[in-house]
């Protein structure tokens, strides 16, 4: 069960790269901020992904 979350988890983060780098882009965001940018959304979606999973390895 650990694996098919795994491969699901890097499935979504790399989904949600590339819908931030095209916000990024589409928005002109400055290149400087692109890092800290990316730095906060994966953070979050890599709380809620293990959030996530522990709701589901308890349930």
């Amino acid at each position: 069960m650990i694996s098919i979350f795994i491969i699901f988890a890097i499935f979504i983060l790399f989904n949600i790269n590339k819908l931030t780098n095209s916000l990024c882009l589409q928005k002109e965001i400055p290149e400087e901020k692109h890092a800290k940018i990316f730095r906060t959304i994966n953070v979050l979606i890599t709380i809620l992904l293990v959030s996530s999973y522990i709701e589901i390895l308890f349930t």
